[in-house]
């Protein structure tokens, strides 16, 4: 069965038919475990990887390192849910190091994300500190190269 969630992991898109082509296993065991799989929530959703420059459409990624006090009896959980629930966090680890959370957080301008740092997720009660790195550009999302897919070009060294 991993065979069937490893092939739509990579195209969303395909069918149960293809599936069964692919795998040798019946359509109505495609069928069966794909629902099965979406009512457990082992898959969370089917989605597109975008590349939004090429429509015109910048946008602005940063990585922020949050160091929080963990609370007692929930430890690490309450603190990554209130950041969580804010729009502009589109991912949220727990993470071993100096830091304790690693947030994406997506924005319009620098100026957008520095304000929601500065006014929403550094101000939180068990906050200590935070870092953000700002993304400068992205090679790989989710698996699929962006772009330079091709290969680095270098021009022949001659003597």
């Amino acid at each position: 069965m991993k065979q069937i969630f490893e092939a739509l992991e990579k195209d969303a898109r395909l069918t149960p038919e293809q599936i069964s082509t692919m795998t040798g296993i019946s359509v109505n065991e495609v069928k069966k475990a794909i629902k099965k799989a979406e009512q457990d929530r082992a898959i969370l959703k089917y989605k597109a990887v975008v590349d939004w420059t090429k429509l015109g459409e910048e946008q602005v990624w940063a990585l922020v390192e949050v160091k929080v006090v963990p609370q007692r009896g929930v430890g690490f959980d309450a603190i990554a849910e209130r950041i969580y629930r804010f729009p502009q966090a589109r991912s949220v680890y727990l993470a071993s190091g100096t830091y304790d959370l690693a947030v994406l957080v997506a924005g319009k301008t620098m100026q957008e994300i520095a304000i929601f740092v500065s006014e929403k997720l550094a101000p939180l009660e068990t906050v200590q500190g935070t870092v953000t790195h700002f993304i400068l550009k992205k090679y790989k999302e989710d698996g699929e190269i962006l772009e330079g897919g091709e290969g680095i070009k270098r021009l022949p060294v001659t003597p």
